[in-house]
């Protein structure tokens, strides 16, 4: 395409834009789609779906105990970490918590946890996976993996455990359950994903290269973290690919031109998503509304950075902090440049 695109050219590229960003909001439980006649029933569809709760911390920002940089060596009293956690955020974040259905939420440690940064200018989105076995400080339960911290004390704790590591504010969380993954990708007619590792999982042989995968070997492809090369961090790997690959197919115009599809499609994303108390519909309309620029290319994915593998006191497998590159990025978020942080 040239540098100068021809109406034409420029029309395509804003429906393109648009189907973008319906997908990227509905990743941010975002109950509200422009199309035509349907904005009505859709929206009442995905506001009847979506369930609120108390997913946000209530005993305010963590205080640092010396107004410092993290320093992992030195957590605050009761293991909480010494990064501030400023009240107000440069640009919105959000946290993603995934939870495997198998194990229901009572108890249950979260599989998939995502910080999102979308920042001030609105021109891209970052979404960072922070693997399910990095070794961090829980506040008041000092050193243990990060997802321990959801069944220590539920999506608030691990807000708490994510601002304190960041120190960065976190605004809004959205919870779904590894069946709502299984939903949108049948309600999409299945997803080509890129398998980068073959294995057989759950009765499902998966070979290396472009596949084809329908709702059932879509959730055992993102479940699977034991039989991978580098376990969660492999499984990181494949739960990008499957948002990548998802993101895709849900803005095609196969998807967007097709009422009953786009309908279904709506449902199962939703259905499954649990929002904090905080997060009203005029809000997530508003993002929605703001972020009329995206292009493809302005998506991207991030993994917290670790700076190795090791066992804990007790014997499991652990991922190392990086807490020197974790700190970088943490700043290049609160200061709403996260394109220079590499």
């Amino acid at each position: 395409m040239s540098d100068n695109p021809q109406p034409g050219e420029a029309h395509g590229e804003r429906r393109r834009n648009r189907r973008l960003l319906v997908v990227v909001l509905l990743m941010l439980a975002v109950p509200v789609v422009a199309v035509g006649g349907y904005l009505g029933w859709l929206n009442h569809l995905v506001t009847s779906n979506i369930k609120f709760a108390d997913l946000m911390p209530t005993g305010g920002p963590l205080v640092p105990v010396d107004g410092g940089a993290f320093d992992p060596s030195e957590p605050g009293e009761g293991g909480i970490p010494t990064a501030a956690v400023p009240a107000e955020s440069a640009g919105d974040n959000y946290l993603l918590i995934g939870s495997d259905a198998r194990s229901g939420l009572g108890g249950a440690r979260s599989d998939v946890i995502i910080f999102v940064h979308v920042p001030i200018d609105k021109h891209n989105v970052s979404l960072i996976h922070f693997p399910r076995d990095m070794y961090v400080f829980i506040p008041g339960h000092g050193r243990n993996k990060i997802n321990a911290a959801f069944a220590f004390g539920g999506a608030p704790l691990l807000v708490d455990t994510v601002q304190g590591m960041l120190g960065v504010k976190i605004d809004h969380v959205a919870m779904i359950g590894f069946e709502g993954f299984k939903r949108m990708t049948d309600a999409v007619g299945g997803l080509d994903v890129y398998v980068e590792e073959g294995g057989k999982i759950d009765g499902h042989v998966f070979t290396q290269g472009m596949m084809h995968l329908d709702g059932e070997m879509a959730l055992a492809f993102v479940r699977e973290r034991y039989d991978l090369s580098q376990g969660d961090i492999s499984r990181g790997r494949r739960q990008q690919a499957f948002l990548k690959a998802l993101m895709l197919e849900a803005v095609s115009v196969e998807t967007l031109a097709n009422p009953a599809k786009l309908a279904t499609f709506i449902d199962s994303a939703t259905s499954n998503v649990i929002v904090d108390r905080g997060f009203d519909v005029g809000q997530m309309r508003g993002e929605l509304l703001s972020l009329n620029g995206l292009r493809p290319g302005d998506i991207r994915f991030l993994t917290a950075p670790l700076s190795g593998f090791g066992r804990s006191p007790y014997g499991a497998s652990i991922d190392l902090v990086d807490w020197v590159k974790l700190t970088q990025l943490g700043t290049a978020i609160r200061e709403d440049r996260l394109d220079s942080y590499s």
